[in-house]
């Protein structure tokens, strides 16, 4: 069955587009720490649009947050020259610390080998081979 395309969908994406180009340029004049656009959700009437950003510095996203929503309505009428909708949603800026959670993930997994290593080293120390005590036939 083919998959059929929304207009909500198109609109999102083409924000989504437009909004990487002008957030990167605005952030740059603003002097803000660097984001980046991630995902667009744009509402059903296209009223209002979800904007997903990912800090490059996580440490400093707080700050990339409040800048970019008290330029949220410069944002939206620069958008508004560079698309041709008859009404542009009004914009909202949530950060997206899917970035964050996964490099978190990554770490703990990359702990994991030095965490099952030291364990084996322990066991060997106290004289636990991990048989379970049955004896092999040689």
């Amino acid at each position: 069955m083919p998959k059929t395309f929304h207009r909500t969908d198109r609109v999102s994406a083409q924000i989504r587009r437009e909004l990487g180009t002008l957030v990167h340029n605005l952030v740059r004049v603003h002097g803000l720490p660097s984001v980046s656009v991630s995902d667009v959700e744009v509402t059903r009437d296209m009223a209002h649009a979800k904007i997903f950003v990912t800090a490059l510095m996580p440490e400093r996203s707080a700050e990339a947050m409040k800048g970019l929503k008290e330029l949220a309505w410069e944002l939206r009428m620069d958008l508004a020259k560079a698309m041709k909708l008859r009404h542009v949603p009004e914009l909202h800026f949530h950060y997206d610390d899917s970035v964050d959670r996964g490099e978190h993930i990554d770490n703990l997994l990359r702990d994991l080998p030095d965490t099952l290593a030291a364990e084996k080293s322990r066991n060997a120390k106290d004289g636990d081979d991990g048989d379970d005590g049955e004896d092999k036939p040689e």
